[in-house]
């Protein structure tokens, strides 16, 4: 395991690690809600969902997010990013295409400059919306994470139904696509 954000990356081969020990040292790195800015927590969080309407089906809070980037096995460049949204979008089984255009516009031209998906970044998280709604697991928005603990990441992964092959079908697919991006280039 790598202790900087560019490098954090806990792949599908480590499976065997302990779950919330691997959280918990995310956790050590990753950005506090409140440092999130303001646009991409109204786009990405459910807190902000007016009642009774998800503006974007899969919406979760940091934490949940967090947990999420292990399960899949995904670091935190953009391209992970990317994936790990589309995937949880992707696996509610409800993201209209219309919603699919309307939040790649939000992170392609509205995120700030840093948070921005370039078109590579883009053709990742619509991939990772497909593999998700082909997903046969459980609405990764609608998991208690915490009851996970005490597994390690496979038996997690087992027990919500993430097919590990499918993810390396693809990443092995995305590996071939985009050869030097780096996030894809260490799945």
């Amino acid at each position: 395991m790598k202790n900087s954000v560019q490098n954090w990356h806990i792949p599908l081969s480590q499976g065997h690690l302990d779950f919330k020990a691997t959280r918990d040292e995310l956790a050590g790195m990753a950005l506090a809600q409140e440092d999130v800015p303001l646009i991409i927590q109204l786009v990405e969080n459910p807190r902000f969902d007016l009642p009774g309407i998800d503006i974007f089906n899969g919406a979760t809070s940091l934490d949940t997010h967090d947990h999420i980037h292990i399960l899949l096995g995904r670091g935190l460049l953009p391209a992970d990013e990317a994936f790990v949204i589309g995937f949880t979008m992707g696996s509610t089984n409800r993201v209209t295409t219309t919603e699919e255009k309307i939040y790649s516009f939000f992170a392609k031209y509205l995120y700030p400059k840093h948070y921005r998906f370039d078109d590579e970044t883009l053709e990742v998280f619509r991939d990772a919306v497909r593999l998700g709604y082909v997903s046969d697991c459980t609405r990764l928005d609608q998991v208690d994470y915490t009851a996970l603990y005490g597994l390690t990441i496979e038996e997690a992964r087992a027990k919500i139904g993430i097919e590990t092959d499918l993810l390396q079908a693809y990443y092995r697919i995305e590996k071939k696509r985009y050869p030097e991006n780096f996030a894809a280039r260490r799945l």
